[in-house]
C-alpha cells in the first residue's frame, strides 16, 4: 500500500481550495438573486452564469487546487488532459441542470430535493472522473463506506445550496450561505480523497500526461477572467429589488395603457384621465379632464 499525502504543501492547498469554493458559491448566489426576479431569457442567462460560477469555480477549481497538494511517496502523478477537462464540463452542466430545475420548476420542497439529487450525483461524478484522470504506476481502489459518505455529503450540500438560492437575501446572508457551501463542497472532496487506496505496481510503465503544475497558469488565468467578468456583470446589473420594482412599474404602465385603449373603461385611481372626458360630479378642479387645447388657456 502506497503512502498518500493529501496536504503536501501544508495548509496552503486546503485553504486556497476553500477560498475558491467560497468565491464561486458567493458569485453564484449573487447571480441567483437576479435570476429569482427575472423571467424568460433573462432568467436563463442568470442561471447559466450561476452554474458557471458554482460549478466551474466553486466546485471544479476547488477540486483541482486541492489536488495540487495530493502526492504519493516515490510515485510520479500525471493527468489525462481530456478527462480532466471533461470533469470540469461535467461540474458546470450538472449544476446548470439543477439550477434550471429550480429556476423554471418552482421553489417547492420536491423541486429543491430533485434538483439537489441531480446536482449531488453530478458533483460526485465530477469528483471521481477527475480522480480517474490521474495516471500513476499503481492500482487505485476506494473504500466503499467513505465513497457512500461522500455521495451523501454531495447530495445534502447540493440540496442546501438550492435552498440557499431560494431563501437567502441580502449581502451578508449571501456571504454566510457561501461560507457554509464552501465547507460542504471541500468536505465532500476530502472525504472522497480519504476513500482512495493506492497499491504500488513497479511493473507498470511510467505514467504519461500533464503534471498538476502544467494546469496551474491556465487555471489562474481562467479564474481571474471568470471572476472579474462575473463581478463586472453583477455590479452593472440592477439588484433583485430593483428588477422587481421595474417589473411592477412596467405592469402598471401596461395596465393603464390597456384601460386607456378600452372605451368606457373605469379610470384607475391615479391614472391619467381620457382627454375630453367629463369630470365626476364634485371632483376637484385639479382632477377635471381637459381637452388638449385647454392646457394652455391659463386656467
Amino acid at each position: 500500500m502506497a503512502h498518500v499525502h493529501h496536504f503536501s504543501y501544508g495548509p496552503l492547498t486546503p485553504v486556497s481550495a476553500y477560498v475558491m469554493s467560497f468565491v464561486g458559491s458567493f458569485l453564484g448566489l449573487l447571480c441567483m438573486t437576479r435570476a429569482r426576479a427575472s423571467t424568460g431569457r433573462s432568467r436563463a442567462s442568470w442561471l447559466s452564469l450561476a452554474a458557471l460560477a458554482i460549478g466551474g469555480t466553486g466546485i471544479w477549481v476547488m477540486h483541482f487546487i486541492a489536488m495540487l497538494g495530493f502526492s504519493v511517496s516515490g510515485m510520479p502523478i500525471r493527468y489525462n488532459v481530456p478527462v480532466t477537462l471533461l470533469s470540469c464540463l461535467t461540474a458546470v452542466v450538472v449544476v446548470a441542470v439543477g439550477l434550471f430545475i429550480l429556476g423554471f420548476g418552482g421553489t417547492g420542497p420536491g423541486v429543491i430535493v430533485t434538483g439537489g439529487l441531480v446536482m449531488g450525483i453530478g458533483v460526485v461524478s465530477m469528483h471521481y472522473s477527475g480522480m480517474a484522470a490521474m495516471n500513476m504506476s499503481g492500482d487505485i481502489g476506494y473504500q466503499p463506506a467513505l465513497v457512500a459518505l461522500s455521495v451523501v455529503i454531495a447530495v445534502v450540500a447540493a440540496t442546501a445550496a438550492l435552498w440557499f438560492c431560494v431563501r437567502v437575501k441580502g449581502l451578508w446572508a449571501t456571504c454566510g450561505a457561501a461560507l457554509i457551501m464552501g465547507v460542504a463542497v471541500t468536505g465532500m472532496h476530502y472525504t472522497g480523497m480519504a476513500a482512495m487506496r493506492i497499491t504500488m505496481d513497479p511493473g507498470m510503465p511510467a505514467p504519461s500526461g500533464a503534471t498538476a503544475s502544467d494546469f496551474l497558469i491556465p487555471l489562474i488565468g481562467g479564474i481571474a477572467v471568470v471572476s472579474i467578468t462575473l463581478l463586472i456583470i453583477i455590479a452593472m446589473a440592477p439588484s433583485e429589488d430593483e428588477i422587481r420594482a421595474d417589473a411592477e412599474f412596467q405592469q402598471r404602465i401596461a395596465a393603464r395603457q390597456a384601460e386607456a385603449a378600452t372605451p368606457g373603461a373605469p379610470a384607475t385611481p391615479g391614472a391619467p384621465a381620457t382627454p375630453g372626458a367629463p369630470a365626476a360630479p364634485g371632483a376637484p378642479e385639479a382632477s377635471r379632464t381637459r381637452a388638449p387645447g385647454d392646457w394652455f388657456d391659463g386656467r
